[in-house]
């Protein structure tokens, strides 16, 4: 069961929109998927299809000990994932867990009763270093960091690598960087081409070759609660998306190859 953490404090990055539809599109490679919602704006959840009103039961609850994660999965219609959905009550969970002992590895202790049921489990943190954050950086295998190709980008991206460092020394220390992502990329743009060559240029094969365009197919679906794969899947996001999922199940295998 591999952990992903997507993760970058910025937000509007195409962090949500990158967890959605990469576990579709694992999903339609033939892989078992589950989707943590771990940002109090749910988004995550709305954009698979689930109903936040209605919910009863959500990560928060699992995050707080009061339901474990197999009661508060459900199961997306559309993208044929599962999900742990979140609602705004997870705001709470900050400020609920502050002075409990073992607060930043509740969410790795969850993950450990599901017993390797899934190949992919996609962590979508919230836009903020907070103790969530921590959680899900606690109990991932690794990390997945969408960021867009502009200036700005690069100064936050190296505040994340150190609180990577950080979790790595003192919770978490076979934590790595799985990959950086390249979102709502516009080849036109020659900054975003500079920027791009940086990342290669310092991250090496760090950086998915897979590069996300900027589409409007991606910004539609959420609005109708569908992944991309399924509201337009011939759109150029939607195959970015299933060839990033192709990407990272040839690094997987790689990486078990090479334990092995």
């Amino acid at each position: 069961m591999r952990i992903l953490a997507i993760t970058n404090q910025k937000g509007g990055v195409g962090k949500t929109t990158t967890c959605v539809n990469l576990a579709a599109s694992l999903v339609a490679a033939k892989s078992r998927v589950l989707l943590i919602d771990l940002d109090p704006q749910g988004n995550a959840t709305t954009g698979s299809g689930i109903d936040k009103a209605g919910l009863k039961q959500t990560i928060y609850h699992v995050l707080i000990g009061k339901k474990t994660l197999k009661e508060v999965i459900q199961t997306s219609e559309k993208g044929l994932f599962d999900i742990a959905p979140a609602s705004r009550d997870l705001a709470g969970a900050e400020v609920e867990l502050v002075n409990e002992i073992g607060r930043e590895t509740r969410l790795k202790l969850a993950l450990a009763e599901l017993n390797d049921s899934y190949d992919y489990v996609l962590l979508d943190c919230p836009p903020a270093l907070n103790l969530v954050t921590v959680n899900a950086l606690t109990a991932a295998n690794a990390v997945m960091i969408p960021m867009q190709c502009e200036y700005y980008a690069l100064e936050g991206l190296s505040d994340l690598v150190n609180t990577i460092k950080k979790v790595r020394t003192h919770l978490n220390s076979t934590l790595e960087i799985e990959g950086l992502l390249r979102t709502m990329f516009d080849n036109r743009n020659m900054l975003a081409q500079q920027v791009s060559a940086q990342l290669v240029s310092h991250f090496g094969d760090k950086v998915y070759s897979t590069v996300i365009p900027r589409n409007i197919r991606l910004a539609e679906a959420p609005s109708y609660g569908l992944p991309a794969l399924v509201y337009d899947r011939a759109s150029k996001g939607a195959q970015a998306y299933v060839e990033l999922a192709h990407e990272i199940i040839r690094r997987s295998k790689a990486k078990a190859n090479v334990a092995i």
